[in-house]
């Protein structure tokens, strides 16, 4: 199942991903600390998520609870990027990615890791 979720409702999964289940009131409290958000801000972005599946709500005290993992999310939006940016090509993005930044010799040897593990 593939959601899309926009910024904002990505905002309010990454509040789930990181306290796990917790109430609304406090999504909306950590949110308005971070960006500023009011309550109804908040609020209307949780009901969005829960109706495109992404966080299924619970009582008592407006519980959510993520339906979908942050890996398969990060999994759909690279995929995403990969097919409208880079034609479909991985070898680009990575190619892009690497250009942009020195890396230590540390993160090179990681990566070749990563690729090695690849194989």
């Amino acid at each position: 199942m593939e959601i899309k979720l926009f910024d904002s409702e990505l905002r309010i999964m990454d509040v789930l991903w990181r306290e796990g289940d917790t109430t609304a009131k406090k999504i909306s409290d950590i949110l308005n600390k971070q960006v500023g958000w009011n309550v109804n801000t908040t609020y209307t972005l949780i009901k969005r998520c829960i109706a495109k599946g992404a966080i299924k709500r619970s009582e008592p005290n407006f519980m959510c609870h993520a339906l979908i993992a942050k890996e398969k999310v990060q999994e759909q939006e690279t995929t995403e990027l990969i097919n409208k940016v880079f034609d479909g090509s991985a070898d680009l993005l990575f190619a892009s990615l690497l250009s942009r930044k020195n890396l230590s010799p540390e993160e090179i040897e990681r990566l070749k890791q990563i690729v090695n593990n690849l194989k």
